[in-house]
């Protein structure tokens, strides 16, 4: 189905492009700059709209709301009735937490595959879940090494899962998710993913890559608000976990097991989140699910890869690896260019970018994803345009470095 923009936007005159003059910025609906970030991101007036009414957390309409949004999100990873969605209060890292503490057992091994920031935080939830782990960690800007990955599988027969992310948005890596999974089945691991930015554009089938969960949050490419993280997890390792828990807030076992007995949270849930994220998922299936979605996102990821390719810039990854979720840039070698003056002068205009997370280079990132088109995406190349000029640092004759 096509897409069409909520938004009523102010284009900025040629007149006020000048540093020195004021900025009629380009803007959301609201007013607030569009947040071309891994997440939180831009949302649609009416997911906003969907927060304005209060709800009982025990009340029948809200638990058919509820049981609907975790329906829909275990059907968009083709999970079917041997799977079952699990809903964890709080970030997307809540979750990610929950399934690595209740789903390996406390005699249970994991290997880590690392290649960013999130590998690296999994692997300080098992250390201080007291979990053993062994890691395969190479560079923020390249993939697992699958023959190294296989070779550990084989020299470690004591490994009992296997965890990898999905799109790792340090550097907006694309890690390759489905041969990892059938490495570990072939080997008999339980198969653990963080797909947090890549959940609803990034087609992802548990049942073909052997998944025993799949995490990811309400906060992403469904384009709700942040405040909900949950778990798609295979019934029969659910089933199995009890008593693996280092927690009881997230004890997935134990949340599951509630809601098949009383339909309802164990603690206060974020009424308001989900009434969102219910409202988000019938904007998502009006967008044509995930295949809508990433496509949508996919021609925001070559706009901008084009256009800052135009300006100067030079992308981290190689295509090949390119999730289309943000974009990892080299700064310019210039010196010039000032990168706080940079930022500051595109959320000025309405955008608000990354700063880098990088230790292999220097770089910033610009996000794909939310409640923004090709429109939004050209806007925001034209407010980078006007920040180079306005520091001389040469437009589109700058060189990357």
């Amino acid at each position: 189905m096509s897409y069409t923009l909520t938004t009523d936007l102010a284009t900025t005159s040629d007149e006020t492009m000048s540093h020195s003059k004021p900025v009629t910025p380009f803007a959301s609906e609201t007013g607030d700059p569009f947040l071309l970030t891994p997440g939180p991101l831009t949302t649609s007036r009416t997911v906003k709209a969907a927060m304005l009414h209060d709800w009982g957390s025990r009340d029948a309409n809200f638990v058919a709301i509820n049981q609907s949004v975790l329906a829909q999100l275990r059907d968009i990873a083709n999970g079917g009735d041997e799977y079952v969605t699990v809903p964890v209060q709080g970030s997307g890292t809540f979750a990610i937490e929950a399934m690595l503490t209740s789903l390996v057992p406390r005699d249970g091994k994991v290997l880590v595959l690392i290649n960013g920031a999130y590998g690296l935080r999994a692997k300080r939830i098992l250390d201080i879940a007291r979990r053993k782990a062994v890691v395969h960690q190479t560079a923020e800007d390249a993939p697992p090494d699958l023959k190294k990955v296989e070779s550990i599988l084989k020299r470690t027969p004591s490994i009992t899962h296997v965890f990898a992310v999905h799109c790792e948005t340090t550097s907006g890596i694309l890690n390759p998710v489905a041969d990892i999974g059938a490495l570990a089945a072939r080997y008999g691991k339980g198969f653990l993913i963080d797909s947090m930015s890549a959940f609803g554009a990034v087609p992802l089938d548990a049942r073909a890559v052997g998944a025993e969960a799949i995490t990811a949050s309400s906060n992403k490419c469904i384009e709700g608000v942040p405040g909900l993280g949950f778990v798609i997890c295979r019934r029969a390792a659910l089933e199995a976990s009890q008593g693996n828990a280092t927690t009881l807030v997230l004890d997935l076992h134990d949340q599951w097991s509630n809601f098949e007995k009383t339909g309802q949270y164990r603690f206060t849930p974020p009424t308001h989140v989900i009434v969102a994220l219910h409202q988000a998922l019938r904007e998502f299936e009006d967008e044509g699910g995930v295949a809508g979605r990433g496509e949508r996102y996919r021609n925001n990821c070559r706009v901008l890869i084009e256009g800052m390719t135009a300006l100067g810039f030079r992308p981290l990854l190689a295509a090949d690896w390119q999730a289309p979720i943000i974009v990892t840039f080299h700064m310019l070698d210039d010196a010039r260019f000032d990168f706080q003056r940079f930022y500051d002068g595109l959320k000025e205009r309405g955008f608000v970018i990354y700063p880098g997370k990088l230790t292999v280079a220097d770089s910033f990132r610009i996000g794909c994803i939310g409640r923004i088109g090709e429109r939004e995406m050209r806007a925001a190349l034209d407010a980078v345009r006007e920040m180079l000029q306005s520091m001389g640092v040469g437009g589109a004759g700058a060189q990357a470095a």
